[in-house]
């Protein structure tokens, strides 16, 4: 039998949904017995420190990035040189980053620079366009380049790597991690001030924060008003808003409905356990397409495109852009014809089975 290995592994992050996704990761490690260095670059400083503390998890090194920088190139510049002397202390097996951010792109040229295998969580995923999102599309291409692990949640971004030419052993279909969290974060008897507001109607949870979409708020929010109109007898809507003040004050134009409640961002628990009670989603997230997905919630996406087709394919999302009329006339659709919301509430989830993480350490185990 060949001797398994147990790696030093080196995780690199950045912002609260990479942690989300990353935390089972984590503690399959802790749990094999691997040596594991956590580096926090900071550059979702508050919301990303109040996680860290709900679950308990002390970083080795924290860049504090945005102590010092705050542009696009200041971040990923900065982020480069704060990684460079870790690793050159550390000498890790393996570096581990998530997704598309400013940390993943940074942690996978520290990794090229310094020839440490890196190994690339939820790869595969495209749009093509590299101006949407932006600028993930373009940071997650990049890592692909330069990951010798892929693992990709499913079939769909497997093959996008594959048509790509990536090699093929190299490529690892595991699922996603943000199926794994729900074992960490649902409660029983769970009580939050929002759901007692919203318990004597049905809920449908707004969230809308992409860089791409500001723009497009002020439509965004006109189709959320009249949809709040027309189902006000029905249905409340919760909307935990983004700490981002252009948002903020965008978002005031909701304020006059009685059955519309902002509030401020929700932590993972809280947010998981909130959204387990929603009727409908609508998102411009990624990460919500998918736990929807796992938790059987429809969601209509506040975009164009999406790198998560398959959500698409299965039925679980349906994309619907960011005009008024289409907003408006999708939800409509879905809550006033029963057939069509239960062939989207029953169609399978495609993101996998919850054992993401225990596949991706295996690999880095056994390889």
């Amino acid at each position: 039998m060949k001797e398994v290995k147990m790696k030093k592994l080196l995780f690199i992050f950045g912002t609260r949904p990479e942690f989300i996704k990353v935390y089972p990761v984590i503690q399959e490690a802790k749990k094999q017995g691997n040596s594991i260095v956590l580096v926090n670059t900071g550059q979702h400083k508050e919301m990303l420190n109040e996680l860290l503390d709900e679950f308990s998890v002390e970083v080795d090194y924290d860049l504090k990035i945005m102590d010092s920088y705050s542009g696009l190139s200041e971040i990923v510049s900065g982020t480069l040189s704060g990684l460079e002397p870790i690793v050159k202390q550390e000498k890790p097996d393996v570096i581990l980053v998530h997704g598309d951010t400013a940390a993943t792109l940074a942690g996978a040229l520290v990794a090229y620079f310094n020839q440490i295998k890196l190994a690339h969580i939820e790869a595969g995923l495209r749009t093509y366009n590299k101006f949407s999102p932006f600028p993930e599309e373009m940071n997650r291409q990049i890592v692909g380049l330069l990951a010798d692990y892929h693992f990709t949640p499913t079939e769909m971004t497997r093959d996008n790597l594959l048509k790509e030419g990536k090699n093929r052993e190299q490529v690892f279909v595991v699922g996603n991690s943000a199926i794994d969290m729900f074992q960490y974060t649902l409660k029983d008897n769970y009580e939050n001030e929002a759901l007692t507001w919203q318990a004597d109607k049905k809920m449908i949870l707004v969230t809308a924060h992409r860089r791409e979409n500001l723009n497009d708020l002020e439509e965004i929010f006109d189709g959320i008003s009249e949809i709040a109109d027309e189902f006000k007898e029905t249905h409340k809507i919760i909307y935990p808003i983004h700490m981002n003040p252009i948002i903020r004050q965008k978002a005031q134009i909701l304020l006059k409905h009685s059955n519309i409640k902002i509030i401020d961002p929700l932590d993972t628990i809280n947010f998981h356990n909130v959204m387990r009670h929603a009727e409908l989603i609508l998102t411009d997230s990624g990460g919500i397409q998918e736990e929807a997905a796992f938790l059987g919630i429809p969601v209509l996406v506040l975009r164009d495109t999406t790198e998560r087709p398959e959500g698409v394919l299965a039925g679980t999302l349906k994309l619907v852009g960011t005009s008024k009329e289409n907003i408006v006339n999708e939800t409509r659709d879905l809550l006033t014809d029963k057939t069509k919301y239960e062939r989207m509430s029953g169609s399978k989830n495609p993101y996998g089975d919850g054992t993401t993480s225990l596949q991706i350490i295996n690999i880095l185990n056994e390889k």
